[in-house]
């Protein structure tokens, strides 16, 4: 059966642009349509953040959120492709918006330059659709949960360290959430070792590309999304392995 191309809101310049989606099985002209309506939340625009903002940036998400209060510095450029040397000690979120806007300016931005709190974080996830974790702290991971819990959203968790990337998908509607598998601690209770600053650069792009699917996948309604599992990658072996997360019943946030 003949699809109507007319059905559906593409300008001629983004049905060529997207044409290697709307060719792909099970993604199509209405998948991309979806994609075209969704919108993201990406929290921290350092080593994961930066990566997954080009491929949803690429991908055509219709709307997309970027919360960022951090200056490029030299030691980001071994891992944060988005950035370049003549960026140091300038906004990532100024120039973030302005690269990914020059990559495909059918996309909308949402600039936000600040550090997430559960004050603004309540007020700024809720106009969006899923929330994207580019962050490298528990604390700030702990409050992301916290909010997608009770807002009833998708939080597409990712970490990264030496050579090891984690990746899952917190939804508590439907599973369990991130304070079921990591148990809260004290709010400004973790600092980070040295050891926990170091990891090679091809991870964070590996994780981050993987959570960019996780979106699309949930956007479209394709494939099984990572909802009770933990994937953990570990690039020396090169192998991947899962971990099933029960649902805790007496968990403090989504109990």
């Amino acid at each position: 059966m003949a699809v109507d191309m007319d059905s559906f809101d593409f300008s001629s310049s983004e049905l060529t642009r997207y044409t290697r989606h709307l060719t792909l099985p099970h993604l199509g002209l209405e998948g991309q349509s979806s994609i075209k309506q969704g919108s993201v939340l990406i929290v921290g625009l350092g080593g994961l953040g930066s990566i997954s903002s080009l491929y949803l940036t690429g991908a055509g998400i219709g709307t997309i959120g970027l919360i960022e209060d951090d200056t490029v510095s030299l030691d980001n450029l071994q891992r944060q492709i988005l950035y370049t040397t003549d960026d140091v000690g300038t906004s990532k979120l100024n120039i973030a918006a302005q690269r990914l806007k020059a990559f495909n300016p059918e996309v909308e931005f949402k600039l936000f330059s600040q550090r997430l709190n559960l004050a603004n974080g309540e007020s700024i996830a809720k106009d969006f659709d899923i929330v994207v974790d580019g962050t490298d702290n528990l604390v700030t991971r702990q409050i992301i949960n916290q909010i997608c819990v009770e807002q009833g959203k998708p939080y597409i968790f990712g970490a990264v360290n030496l050579y090891d990337g984690q990746i899952s998908v917190f939804d508590a509607v439907q599973g369990p959430c991130m304070a079921c598998l990591f148990p809260n601690k004290a709010r400004g209770e973790e600092e980070k070792q040295p050891e926990q600053l170091a990891v090679l650069n091809t991870i964070p792009a590996m994780i981050a590309s993987l959570q960019t699917a996780e979106v699309i996948k949930l956007i479209v309604g394709i494939g099984k999304p990572l909802i009770g599992r933990l994937v953990i990658y570990n690039a020396v072996n090169v192998s991947f392995d899962q971990v099933k997360i029960e649902k805790n019943p007496a968990c403090p946030v989504c109990g």
